[in-house]
């Protein structure tokens, strides 16, 4: 998960390497965000490392309308599913490259971040969620746990944007872990639900069954995994190293 800047300066650069000498470069991008010199201002203010992950946005939105439109037709014809599960890894992508073309171009962005914590919110949280809807995860107390699994997500995006700044840094600026799994790494569950559409796991054929079937509270028990994975998000305690 790439961070390009953070909402707080620190003394010395960005969390993402970038010097803090582009503070006026952000200041800059405000003045052009808030001045009315035309419809298109905001879109000419953007940074390249922006559109890149304007990017990583259209791969998750891609993800969910293919996920929708496996709902509508045979659910024995896998070619939407399995482009719902393809464009999240291509959204990983861009959101590895936003970071790396940033400290290249030695341009930050103040919309940046923001940019980059709802592309993640849509690529590796909501796409996701839908694709598990779409093969079958679809009881009512299921659509908890799920929203719950999103809702984690972006918990956990707000609280880096808030944290960023003050988490302990590297010797180039960076944060030396993240507090919490980060969310592009939900692409695990994908890999397994890849792994079910394989094995024709799907529907009434998931992966352990339904418990308390034909009651208000029935639920498909591996939606568990998107609860332990929103949880994991969360935690405060758990500190991942940054490569």
């Amino acid at each position: 998960m790439s961070r390009r800047t953070s909402a707080m300066p620190s003394n010395s650069s960005t969390n993402s390497g970038v010097p803090a000498s582009s503070d006026g470069a952000q200041e800059k991008q405000k003045m052009l965000l808030s001045s009315e010199t035309g419809h298109f201002s905001m879109v000419r203010a953007l940074h390249l490392a922006d559109l890149v992950t304007e990017l990583n946005g259209f791969c998750g939105v891609m993800s969910v309308f293919s996920s929708l439109r496996y709902c509508l037709g045979d659910p024995h014809e896998y070619g939407a599913i399995w482009a719902a599960l393809g464009f999240m890894p291509f959204g990983l992508f861009f959101d590895f490259m936003d970071g790396r073309i940033a400290r290249w171009r030695k341009k930050s962005s103040l919309m940046g971040q923001e940019l980059d914590s709802l592309a993640d919110l849509i690529s590796f949280g909501m796409a996701p969620a839908a694709a598990a809807f779409a093969l079958g995860v679809r009881t009512p107390l299921d659509h908890l746990f799920l929203s719950f699994f999103v809702l984690c997500g972006l918990t956990r995006l707000a609280r880096f944007n808030v944290t960023a700044a003050v988490l302990p840094k590297d010797k180039t600026g960076k944060s030396k872990y993240f507090e919490g799994t980060p969310i592009p790494t939900t692409l695990s569950i994908v890999g397994f639900m890849a792994y079910w559409v394989s094995q024709d796991w799907i529907l009434e054929d998931l992966p352990l069954g339904i418990a308390a079937q034909g009651t208000m509270f029935e639920f498909h028990p591996i939606v568990l995994l998107f609860v332990l994975h929103g949880c994991l998000m969360v935690s405060k305690t758990l500190h991942i190293p940054k490569p």
